[in-house]
C-alpha cells in the first residue's frame, strides 16, 4: 500500500520537478499579493491619470473582489474536478492577460472591466497555488515547501508597496500601469514552468460544480456593491438607487443561501455554520476584514491627496504593519495552541480597534511619522495576534474531511467583507466630506483627490473635510473591531 502511494505521488510530480511547482506557485501568489497590497497606494495616481471619480476608484477594487469573493470556492472545486495544473495554469493565463489590459487601459471603464476578469483569474489561481504544492509534495516534505511558499509570499506582500510607492514617486502618476505590467513576466515564467516542467495531475469527477450558486452569489454581490457605490459619481447615490439595488442583491443572496441548502453539491455547505466556533470565526472575520479594508483602502487617499504625502512616504509608513504580521504570527500561533484561539484573537481585535480610533483622533494633526506610523504598527501587532489563531480556529472547528472547504470559506468571507467595505465606506466618505465643506460645498473639490487653484483658506477647509471624512471611517471601523473582539471571546475556544 505504501509503495502504491509513493508511486501515485511520483506519477504526478517526480522529485526533480517539484521545485518547479513551488516556484510557479510563489510567482503566481506574488502577482495576487502585489496587486492587492499596492493598489490602495496607487489609487490617487490612477484617479489623476484617468480622471476617475471616487466611485470609479471603488470599482477598480470591487470589480476584482466581486468575482474573487464569489467564485473562490468554485475555483477550488474546479481544480479538483479538472486537474490542479490545468485550472491553476488557466487562472494564471487569465490573470496575466487581464493585467496587460489593465496596464494599457486608455480609460477607466476598460480598467474596471479588466479588473473583473482579473478577479476571475484569481479565483482559479489563488486556491490552486497552495493546493498544487500540497498535491505535488509528499507529507514528509510538504511542511517545508509550504513554509518556503509562505515566507516568499510574505516578502512580496511587504516589499510590494515599498517598491510600488518608490516607483510612483519617482516616475509620476502614469507609473501605476507598471504595477500591472510586472505581472506579465512573472506570470509567463510561472506558466512556462507549469506547462514545460510539471506533469499533469489526475482529475477527479466526484463532485459537480455549483454554477447556480456561483451565479447567484456573483449577481447578488454585484447589485449590493453597485447600490452602495453607484456608477461613476463623486457624490452619494440617491436613496432610491441604494434601496433598489441593495434590495435586489439581498433577494439574490437569500436565493443563494436557499440554493446552498438544497443543492446536491453546494460550494458552501451550510451544515458547517451549525458549528458555533466555525460561525463565530467567520462572523469575526467579516467584521475585522471589513474594518481592515475600509481603513487601509481610504487611508492612502487621505495621506496622499489630503495631506500631500508622497506614495513612497506612505508605503514606508505602512511597512511596519506588514512586518509585524510576518514577524509575530508564529508566536501568536503558539499562544493559540496554549490558551486557545479566543484570547489572542480577542486581544488582537481590541488592539486593531484602538489603533483605528487613534487614527481618527489624530487625523486633524496630520502627523505622518509621529501618529500614523506607530498606530499602524499597533494595528499590525493586533493583526499578528489574529491571523494564525484564526486559521487554527477555522480548521479545528470542523472534521478533517472539511478543512479544505472551511479554509476556502473563511478566505471567501474575508474577500466579500473587503468588497462591501470599499463600497460602503466610499459612500460614507463622500457624505461626510460634502457635509464638512458646509457653505463651501460648491468648491470643485472631492474626497481623495488633490485640488489646484484654491486659496489658503479653501485648502485648509478641503484638508479639514478630508480629515473629518477619514475620521468617520476610522471610528466606525474601530467599533467593528471591538464587535469582532466580543464575538471572538463569546464563540472561540479558551483553554486554562
Amino acid at each position: 500500500m505504501a509503495r502504491a502511494g509513493a508511486a501515485d505521488e511520483a506519477s504526478f510530480c517526480p522529485q526533480a520537478q517539484r521545485r518547479y511547482v513551488l516556484i510557479a506557485a510563489i510567482l503566481a501568489s506574488s502577482m495576487a499579493f502585489i496587486d492587492g497590497s499596492v493598489l490602495s497606494i496607487a489609487i490617487p495616481a490612477l484617479r489623476a491619470d484617468l480622471n476617475a471619480t471616487l466611485a470609479d476608484a471603488q470599482w477598480v477594487s470591487n470589480g476584482y473582489l466581486l468575482l474573487l469573493g464569489a467564485l473562490l470556492l468554485l475555483g477550488g472545486a474546479a481544480g479538483d474536478r479538472f486537474g490542479l495544473r490545468r485550472v491553476f495554469g488557466l487562472g494564471i493565463a487569465i490573470f496575466v492577460a487581464a493585467s496587460v489590459v489593465c496596464a494599457l487601459a486608455p480609460m477607466i471603464g476598460v480598467l474596471i472591466g479588466a479588473r473583473v476578469v482579473q478577479g476571475l483569474g484569481a479565483a482559479l489561481m489563488i486556491p490552486g497555488s497552495l493546493a498544487i504544492i500540497a498535491k505535488a509534495y509528499p507529507r514528509a516534505e510538504r511542511g517545508r515547501a509550504i513554509g518556503i511558499w509562505a515566507a516568499a509570499s510574505s516578502l512580496t506582500t511587504i516589499m510590494g508597496p515599498v517598491l510600488g510607492g518608490l516607483v510612483l514617486t519617482l516616475l509620476g502618476d502614469w507609473s501605476w500601469r507598471l504595477l500591472f505590467a510586472i505581472n506579465l513576466p512573472l506570470g509567463a515564467i510561472a506558466l512556462a514552468l507549469l506547462l514545460l516542467r510539471v506533469p499533469a495531475d489526475q482529475a477527479s469527477a466526484r463532485h459537480r460544480l455549483d454554477l447556480v450558486g456561483a451565479g447567484l452569489a456573483s449577481l447578488g454581490l454585484m447589485l449590493v456593491a453597485f447600490g452602495l457605490t453607484g456608477s461613476g459619481s463623486e457624490s452619494v447615490p440617491p436613496l432610491s438607487h441604494i434601496l433598489g439595488y441593495c434590495g435586489g442583491g439581498a433577494v439574490l443572496l437569500a436565493g443563494f443561501v436557499w440554493w446552498e441548502g438544497v443543492a446536491r453539491d453546494p460550494m458552501l455547505p451550510l451544515r458547517l455554520f451549525a458549528i458555533r466556533q466555525f460561525s463565530g470565526a467567520n462572523g469575526l472575520t467579516f467584521l475585522l476584514y471589513f474594518a481592515l479594508t475600509g481603513v487601509t483602502f481610504y487611508l492612502p487617499m487621505t495621506l496622499i491627496a489630503g495631506w500631500g504625502s508622497s506614495p513612497a512616504q506612505v508605503s514606508l509608513v505602512m511597512l511596519p504593519f506588514g512586518l509585524a504580521i510576518s514577524l509575530l504570527s508564529g508566536l501568536s500561533g503558539q499562544w493559540a495552541d496554549r490558551f486557545g484561539a479566543g484570547p489572542p484573537i480577542t486581544l488582537g481585535s481590541l488592539l486593531v480597534g484602538l489603533a483605528f480610533a487613534g487614527l481618527a483622533i489624530t487625523a486633524p494633526l496630520q502627523q505622518l511619522w509621529l501618529a500614523v506610523l506607530p498606530l499602524l504598527a499597533l494595528a499590525g501587532v493586533g493583526m499578528a495576534l489574529v491571523v494564525s489563531p484564526l486559521s487554527t480556529a477555522v480548521m479545528t472547528a470542523v472534521d478533517d474531511d472539511d478543512t479544505g472547504i472551511a479554509s476556502g470559506t473563511n478566505n471567501a468571507v474575508s474577500r466579500v467583507a473587503g468588497l462591501v467595505a470599499v463600497a460602503a465606506m466610499g459612500m460614507l466618505a463622500a457624505l461626510v466630506f460634502e457635509r464638512a465643506l458646509g457653505g463651501a460645498a460648491e468648491l470643485p473639490v472631492f474626497f481623495g483627490l488633490p485640488a489646484s487653484g484654491l486659496d489658503a483658506s479653501e485648502e485648509i477647509l478641503r484638508q479639514a473635510a478630508t480629515n473629518t471624512a477619514f475620521a468617520a471611517i476610522a471610528y466606525l471601523n474601530g467599533g467593528l473591531c471591538l464587535a469582532a473582539a466580543l464575538v471572538a471571546w463569546l464563540t472561540l475556544e479558551r483553554k486554562g
